[in-house]
């Protein structure tokens, strides 16, 4: 049996939240004990099948469950739109919550320590507030519109890389009988010839993070659903970023399809991908 990463867990002292961050933050807390714990214990959790190469486990339940406990005490009248349950107007009809428990289930399922917990509060159809937790290294991503966006209390900001051979990319290569897969090898086989790398992790929430850390100075993907990036985007927005939809307009969520970067590349990688 693998052990338990040994972790922290404990807010850096040096963040200074705000009431929703607070709550958001303390969410995202609580649900990652009980994930340290089922991943220490990993190879005995029951498995359903969603889909072809397409997991949930008990895991990804318990964990929404807890988030949605916390966010609905502090904040009764918000709406909720989570991976594993139905979504729920609010009485605030202006605010709801959009939330991952467990984005890189796989990953996480095979004991790898790459996935995280997100966590975004969206406004009159605007996301205003992120959390992306990644417990397994105990890295906390959070942003406010308008306020920057931090790691573990400090600011980070994306990559000023200029030049594509210089810059590496993120994306998701599509699994089992998805329709996107002939569109990604083909962006592939165009972008990898002109950059440093392309790395393929396993969780768009991180993903996104590392954009907005300026780990990775790009990242793309297919039909993804908006807990999969809502407070990714954020993120990446408030680190100085550029945020768009594969033909670089602004349909992300209506689309699904997403591609994040620092500004000054921006336009070569959407030209880059498209040919």
């Amino acid at each position: 049996m693998r052990g338990s990463p040994a972790l922290n867990l404990v807010d850096n002292p040096m963040a200074n939240y705000t009431a929703n961050l607070n709550v958001m933050v303390k969410a995202a807390r609580n649900a990652a004990r009980g994930l340290i714990r089922d991943f220490g214990e990993v190879e005995n959790l029951q498995v359903s099948i969603k889909g072809v190469s397409d997991f949930v486990s008990n895991a990804d339940v318990k964990a929404e469950e807890r988030i949605r406990a916390d966010l609905t005490y502090a904040r009764p009248a918000y709406g909720w739109l989570g991976e594993e349950s139905e979504e729920v107007i609010g009485d605030d009809e202006t605010r709801r919550w959009i939330v991952d428990p467990l984005d890189g289930t796989t990953n996480f399922l095979h004991g790898l320590p790459h996935w995280a917990i997100s966590i975004a509060m969206e406004h009159k159809g605007e996301v205003v507030a992120a959390v992306v937790l990644d417990p397994a290294k105990d890295e906390m991503f959070t942003a406010e519109k308008g306020q920057g966006a931090w790691m573990n209390g400090r600011r980070i900001r994306v990559s000023a890389r200029r030049d594509l051979s210089e810059c590496i990319f993120a994306t998701g290569v599509p699994f089992g009988s998805k329709k996107t897969l002939p569109d990604t090898m083909n962006e592939l086989m165009r972008l990898m010839p002109v950059c440093a790398g392309v790395r393929r992790f396993g969780s768009a929430a991180l993903d996104l993070a590392y954009v907005a850390a300026g780990r990775y100075d790009g990242y793309w993907e297919r039909e993804l659903s908006p807990w999969d990036v809502a407070a990714g985007l954020l993120l990446v927005r408030e680190a100085g970023g550029l945020v768009s939809d594969l033909d670089g307009g602004r349909n992300v969520f209506s689309t699904g399809d997403v591609l994040a970067s620092n500004p000054d590349i921006h336009a070569k990688f959407v030209k880059s991908l498209k040919g």
